[in-house]
């Protein structure tokens, strides 16, 4: 229990002094706090919508929502977290915005014999291989995938994110994992 006080309390201290003047109305702290996370809350976005210019506008509206909101963070969980969540769930509401409906593609992917030499162009390429793939997933498969693998959220966080239920996550989860290696392996 100490150490749940004490990881709760880091998060409180941690930026605290740069939060505490963004709260003032600091405009220097909220630039530091911007250096601090555009880069990863960019890519957070990026993983959801897939384009680079809505990716971007939508990290810019969530700075400018987490600065106007500021006051309301409490420190329970890293500063960090708190503003992915904003980005997340503006992402999500974009992403739905559209109601785009996915096309599976079926396009062959070079393969690369595994006797062969690894180097860095083919390590690239198989990195390549695997984004694409993972844009080619199902809209649901990909949400949940990705709020999983790269964001780190439990199947409980994610059902609460998507409205789902956690069961719902976990088996959306699996078949998304088997789709990936399908999609990886047929191409």
């Amino acid at each position: 229990m100490k150490n749940a006080y004490n990881q709760e309390k880091a998060y409180k201290n941690l930026n605290q002094d740069i939060i505490d003047r963004c709260i003032a109305g600091d405009q220097k702290a909220q630039f530091q706090l911007y250096k601090l996370y555009y880069k990863s809350m960019y890519n957070t976005s990026l993983r959801i919508v897939r384009e680079s210019a809505e990716a971007e506008d939508i990290m810019q509206e969530s700075f400018l929502a987490a600065f106007e909101k500021i006051d309301t963070y409490e420190g329970k969980v890293s500063f960090g977290s708190w503003l992915k969540r904003i980005v997340i769930n503006r992402s999500l509401d974009s992403h739905r915005k559209k109601k785009i409906d996915l096309v599976e593609l079926n396009e062959p992917i070079r393969h690369i014999p595994e006797d062969e030499q690894i180097n860095e162009d083919e390590i690239k390429f198989k990195v390549e291989r695997i984004r694409e793939a993972i844009n080619k997933l199902p809209h649901g498969f990909r949400i949940v995938l990705s709020l999983y693998l790269f964001e780190g959220y439990d199947h409980d966080e994610i059902s609460e994110i998507l409205g789902i239920s956690s069961s719902t996550s976990r088996s959306q989860y699996a078949r998304a994992k088997q789709k990936l290696l399908d999609l990886i392996k047929t191409n």
